[in-house]
């Protein structure tokens, strides 16, 4: 079995771009993330690039597109283009047929202004349910907003409701450049993405031979930047893509990351779908006496969750299938949590909603990404993220108020007792899982989802 040195090896080869610690904020809340979002778009001179899953037709949606149409016609030069999923964005909010895609509204912005910015629909596959675009990532000329965020009411905290997640504002001309070129190589220089604010768009069969040969080549992509050495003051950034199951470095690196860890790992993940690859890194780290910490979802803070009170829609039963598979991690790690080596902690505040990921390696390495830790992010989803590392630990203090700002709202779980069963669900919620179990969809589901 390879040592943890191995790992902090694989971890220190690769490409890293210098980032000053003063140059990186660790934001700490959804209204703070919407605030930096519109000053930004609001400062910005030569460039806007906003890849994200979607950019919802509501209050707050509206008010981003009209800020950045707004931008643009103050200085047509301004070079703005934005990168949504391709289906996504073509449909409803689920459960809210008849209502028209968010290419409507982005459409209706066209219409309204003169000067147009550019709207990418990528399609990473030919059907939603087997990939989307979950590329996340905010340029304005040299500086970089990232969040696995998407923008809406819920995320931007536009109301009273928000959906919680981690914010970083990096000022760097080389993160920035880099992150801009792959946009440009792989997405606009590639006839795949479609303009969305058009009367006519292509369908996903129209596209069928063109996606497919899109996707051979994101198989490959990667960010482009030279390597450089840190001075002092200086923390290394590596912006890391990743596609499928081979060759996925973002996957790699999380495999190595969570490998190379020797004191202790947090690791925050939405829905409790883990990898089987991940729960083995973890069982290896706990058996080398290593402390475990995960931080996920209680099952009413899952967007996804519909209360008892409201009619019941079949994907309202995903937060019970997700708590049943932390149920069964649970029982089957009782061991570790009672020697105290495993720590599950579940999120919950109110009726907000919870989408925070990412890792936390001993206090020299984080990762901050759109990356889910379920088997869709590991096997279906086009993700990136970026790669923190902090030899000096000079950015301790902000990664340790962001850390216990998100355990505030936390409690913990000592046994899988602690967790109800299937029996104590409501009664709708208990047949739609006897019909998935009848059918035999279970597995299906743990694959997608």
């Amino acid at each position: 079995m390879k040592s943890s040195t191995y790992y902090k090896q694989q971890i220190r080869a690769l490409k890293q771009i210098p980032v000053g610690a003063n140059d990186i904020t660790v934001l700490l809340s959804a209204k703070d993330f919407r605030i930096k979002l519109f000053e930004c778009i609001n400062k910005a001179k030569n460039r806007i690039y906003l890849s994200a899953l979607y950019i919802q037709d509501d209050e707050v949606g509206n008010q981003v597109m009209e800020a950045l149409y707004e931008a643009k016609q103050r200085n047509p030069k301004l070079d703005i283009k934005v990168f949504v999923d391709f289906h996504r964005a073509q449909r409803s909010l689920i459960g809210q047929k008849g209502k028209g895609g968010n290419n409507v509204m982005y459409r209706k912005m066209r219409d309204k202004y003169s000067i147009p910015i550019e709207v990418y629909g990528v399609p990473i596959k030919t059907r939603e349910v087997f990939g989307v675009l979950h590329l996340k990532g905010f340029v304005f000329d040299d500086d970089v907003l990232y969040s696995g965020a998407s923008i809406n009411d819920v995320y931007l905290h536009q109301k009273e409701q928000y959906r919680y997640d981690r914010y970083f504002f990096i000022k760097n001309r080389q993160l920035a450049d880099c992150m801009v070129d792959f946009l440009n190589r792989y997405f606009v220089n590639n006839s795949a993405p479609q303009f969305l604010d058009r009367q006519q768009i292509l369908s996903a069969k129209e596209l069928k031979l063109t996606i497919q040969r899109f996707v051979k080549e994101l198989r490959e992509a990667s960010y482009d930047f030279s390597n450089e050495f840190l001075k002092n003051g200086q923390i290394g950034v590596t912006p890391i893509s990743g596609f499928g199951r081979h060759k996925n470095l973002l996957n790699k690196t999380i495999h190595h990351l969570i490998r190379s860890t020797t004191k202790q790992l947090v690791l925050l993940t939405p829905y409790f779908n883990l990898p089987k690859q991940i729960v083995k890194d973890i069982e290896l780290l706990l058996k080398e006496g290593v402390k475990v910490i995960l931080v996920a979802g209680d099952k009413t803070a899952s967007d996804f969750f519909i209360p008892p009170n409201q009619a019941f829609k079949k994907i309202g039963g995903l937060p019970y299938i997700y708590e049943q598979y932390l149920r069964e991690f649970i029982k089957d790690h009782q061991e570790a949590i009672d020697k105290n080596l495993l720590t599950v902690r579940l999120w919950k505040n109110g009726n907000n909603t919870y989408h925070l990921k990412g890792i936390y390696s001993d206090d020299c390495y984080r990762m901050i990404t759109g990356h889910n830790l379920n088997p869709r992010a590991w096997r279906l989803d086009f993700e990136n993220g970026l790669l923190i590392r902090d030899p000096g630990s000079l950015l301790k203090f902000q990664i340790d108020q962001e850390l216990e700002k998100i355990l505030a709202n936390t409690y913990e779980v000592h046994s899988y007792l602690e967790i109800q069963t299937t029996k104590e669900y409501p009664k709708e919620v208990q047949h739609f899982l006897a019909n998935l179990e009848k059918i035999k969809a279970g597995f299906l589901i743990k694959r997608v989802t």
